[in-house]
């Protein structure tokens, strides 16, 4: 089975994206500019994020945010004043930039009251889903995954074995440690980059992991998780946790798996993460690129950049 590639009809229409939090690794910045808003060299973080969900077969986004928290959601928000401004004064290309996020998918908002965990934040969304769904994409704004189609090969995978099916990077088994961690077993006939998940480890010790395939924000799940948020205990903090979720419905035979993705992805979730991929997007777009890298090398010296043409992975920090 392919892991990697787009292509196939989606088997589901929304994708949540919990955007709650109030980003306290990037104040002062985000005092008054969600975290979510903060700009990829000129595109905001949660744009990419649903730009990939409308690209995977996703026709609506339902964003959960906190009191007070509106600038996410007003981001795809038609603005006809400012609109019709570049349109008067022949700025073509940024009316197309700004019309880009509100015609992406339908953006429903879910309030999350009170800040009680991931588990907790994507149970709001249950109240606004049709009743024919019986699957949802959940995708953290934090993480970035290039290419996008990971989620289109986790809905090949969910058409095949049913149930839910998460996202897993492979990272090298010094950093393991920073990730949450699947113990996971092979599939036959299923290739290396699909894989059965048997339970998941938070930050385990380097010699405790059961494996090299961390959690990337990304998770196709089976409308069962709802019914499991309701009953599993809050942890620390009174929060539920959604790998607690995840853990009940394996104990009781839910089929979980993982795709592995092979490409790229950044952390958006703290300053050095953020800064990495700012660099990284720069360096890949016309009008940027070339002067860009052309500074870095007189600042750093010539051939820093080295070869990159593999992907690289950047670590939660």
């Amino acid at each position: 089975m392919t892991a990697n590639g787009g292509g196939a009809e989606s088997c589901f229409r929304t994708a949540v994206v919990p955007a709650a939090g109030l980003g306290t690794r990037f104040l002062p910045a985000t005092k008054t500019v969600p975290k979510e808003l903060l700009p990829v060299v000129d595109t905001p973080g949660i744009e990419l994020v649903a730009a990939e969900a409308a690209d995977s077969g996703a026709t609506r986004l339902v964003i959960v945010t906190s009191p007070g928290k509106d600038g996410v959601v007003a981001h795809f928000v038609e603005d006809l004043v400012l609109e019709s401004t570049l349109e008067e004064r022949g700025k073509l290309h940024l009316l197309e930039k700004v019309r880009k996020a509100p015609a992406l998918l339908d953006v429903t908002s879910v309030v999350q009251e009170e800040p009680l965990g991931l588990g907790h934040a994507v149970a709001q969304a249950e109240s606004v889903l049709d009743d024919d769904e019986d699957a949802i994409a959940v995708l953290l704004p934090d993480d970035l995954v290039l290419p996008s189609g990971v989620l289109c090969a986790m809905a090949r995978v969910r058409e095949t074995y049913g149930g839910s099916v998460l996202c897993a990077i492979d990272v090298p088994a010094a950093e393991v440690s920073a990730y949450g961690v699947f113990d996971v077993e092979s599939l036959p006939g299923a290739g290396t980059d699909v894989l059965k998940v048997n339970g998941m480890v938070e930050k385990p010790p380097i010699d405790q992991a059961p494996s090299t395939f961390a959690a990337a924000g990304r998770y196709l799940l089976d409308r069962a998780i709802f019914d499991a948020l309701r009953r599993i205990t809050p942890g620390a903090g009174g929060e539920l946790q959604l790998t607690d979720a995840i853990a009940l419905l394996i104990a009781e035979g839910h089929p979980v798996h993982v795709v592995v993705h092979r490409g790229s992805r950044h952390d958006l979730g703290n300053p050095g993460g953020y800064l990495r991929a700012a660099v990284d997007f720069a360096l890949e777009r016309e009008e940027y690129g070339p002067a860009l890298r052309e500074w870095l090398e007189q600042r750093l010296g010539p051939g820093w950049l080295g070869d990159r043409t593999e992907p690289q992975l950047t670590s939660h920090e």
